[in-house]
């Protein structure tokens, strides 16, 4: 028996989105026609692939042994690809990029104008996210590229058995109004900003890291009054406000009203990095954005 690419591909999705109507959004297809497929590739093979789970599907033991060597088959159907456009030598194609919108401020410029220059057939298309660390991860199903950050480690939690590529490091400051107190400082310590009050961002956002670092080393809680993703929210509050946050310093404007002073005794520098499929980053294309988006020799960074 020969098994159809096609059933392992569909396995492949179904366990790594979890739901018939999942895997139906992402092939933009019905789930009844997607349930129907799963039932045809279990019947030709001779084999349950998928059984009930609650009010949905699993997959069987076989279902998930098909469903890994279509992960493989993939993977070797993407690094042939990538041979054959390092072979012909063209940076071509439409590459996706997601990304966390400061850092993407922040790499994106050069970057489009490097790629303008040197490989204009690249057709880059870019979304903008801003997600708790770990979740960052899970976009490489669907985006080539995925930007993320981390304020721990050069690879983000989550990105176990993914490539992750330094792209820059930026420093976070202590972001204040210009006529608070603190402003004119030329660096503060955990001690200076324990009795302020705070606009901190959702927990388990890299940023949040910093603040659980200073309630470590102070042994006192700190007073966050409002939890916000958006930096130009942030900006806003803090620029008209006794209220303190944490922006990166490349990337908040300076004409906001704002004073960024550094942080130390605690750390605050982050990584930005790219996150991609093992098969994905040997795309010739893939490789030329990462060469222009990577800023990490940068010696403004």
């Amino acid at each position: 028996m020969v098994i159809d690419p096609k059933h392992l591909e569909l396995l492949r999705l179904f366990d790594e989105y979890g739901s018939v109507t999942a895997v139906a959004d992402v092939t933009h297809r019905s789930p009844s026609a997607v349930s129907q497929q799963l039932r045809q590739a279990g019947s030709e093979i001779g084999h349950a692939l998928v059984e009930p789970a609650g009010r949905g599907l699993t997959l069987t033991a076989a279902g998930r042994l098909l469903a890994h060597g279509g992960r493989d088959v993939a993977r070797t159907l993407a690094r042939v690809q990538a041979q054959w456009e390092g072979h012909l030598g063209e940076a071509v194609g439409e590459i996706t990029l997601a990304g966390l919108p400061s850092a993407l401020t922040h790499l994106l410029p050069d970057a489009l104008r490097r790629l303008r220059e040197d490989h204009p057939h690249i057709d880059l298309r870019m979304d903008d996210v801003d997600l708790a660390e770990h979740e960052f991860a899970g976009l490489t199903r669907d985006v080539d590229i995925v930007v993320a950050h981390s304020l721990v480690a050069e690879r983000p939690l989550g990105t176990d058995g993914l490539t992750v590529v330094p792209l820059a490091r930026e420093p976070i400051d202590v972001a204040l109004a210009i006529g608070h107190p603190l402003a004119d400082r030329a660096e503060l310590t955990p001690d200076d900003i324990v009795d302020c009050r705070w606009v901190g961002v959702p927990r388990g956002y890299p940023f949040d890291t910093i603040l659980t670092s200073i309630e470590h080393l102070t042994g006192r809680d700190l007073d966050v009054v409002q939890r916000i993703r958006d930096n130009r929210l942030i900006e806003a509050i803090v620029a008209s406000s006794d209220q303190v946050a944490l922006l990166p310093r490349f990337t908040t404007p300076r004409d906001a009203g704002l004073s960024l002073v550094p942080l130390t005794g605690v750390t605050t520098t982050r990584w930005i990095v790219a996150v991609m499929r093992p098969d994905t980053a040997e795309r010739v294309a893939v490789r030329a954005v990462i060469s222009a988006l990577s800023r990490v020799d940068d010696a403004a960074v």
